[in-house]
């Protein structure tokens, strides 16, 4: 276990570094999130409580899209350099920061554009945050091992990532539009998406294994 441990360290250390110089993944979903806001922001003019009915929808479509850019690189330099061995939590939580770090930047602007105010528990929006990032990038980050050596996998990932993701979206959705309207639906749309993660996630750690050494 504490060498499983240390690998994992390793290789999400090495992710983040080589992302720190290159910021190729950031940037690019930076720019496509951008732009997804502007375009909205000019696209119709909604009051407030049209606002926060919508935005819920808007911001994980926005990070949705967005996020595949980072996904669809999680295996780029492995696969460049014959290297396939690092392990699966790594490179998710490696992707979970990535996203994390795009939701940090990109919130205060859909606040701005869209004057949010949540008339819900504000501190709920972090769970929500963490939990739809992570059921995100843990299905994400398996896809695209198992589109790696597909010659379309920036095509293959979204085709089998966006299906199966439609429950995590749809509960991360509810659960951003209770809070920011006060329905007072949020803990179960909470509860649905923390366990939707526990099965995934298993689901996952469990078949990781077989599809690395799928030919």
């Amino acid at each position: 276990m504490s060498a499983i441990t240390n690998v994992a360290r390793a290789s999400l250390s090495k992710d983040l570094r080589l992302e720190w110089r290159s910021k190729d993944a950031i940037n690019s979903m930076l720019f496509f999130a951008l732009l997804v806001v502007v375009i909205f922001s000019f696209s119709f003019d909604p009051t407030a409580e049209e606002s926060r009915r919508i935005a819920g929808g808007l911001v994980w479509v926005a990070f949705l899209f967005a996020a595949v850019v980072a996904l669809n690189q999680t295996w780029a330099r492995e696969l460049r350099n014959q290297v396939l061995d690092a392990l699966f939590l790594a490179k998710a939580f490696g992707n979970f920061i990535f996203v994390i770090v795009l939701e940090t930047f990109m919130t205060p602007l859909f606040i701005v554009f869209y004057n949010l105010r949540a008339l819900g528990p504000a501190y709920q929006l972090l769970i929500v945050s963490a939990l739809g990032t992570w059921a995100l990038v843990v299905n994400g980050t398996f896809f695209a091992a198992m589109s790696l050596r597909t010659r379309s996998r920036e095509i293959m990932l979204p085709l089998l990532l966006f299906p199966i993701s439609i429950p995590a979206l749809l509960a991360t959705v509810e659960a951003t539009t209770a809070i920011l309207t006060g329905d007072f639906s949020a803990k179960f749309w909470i509860v649905l998406l923390a366990a939707y993660n526990v099965v995934f996630t298993t689901a996952c750690l469990l078949l990781f294994d077989t599809v690395l050494k799928a030919e």
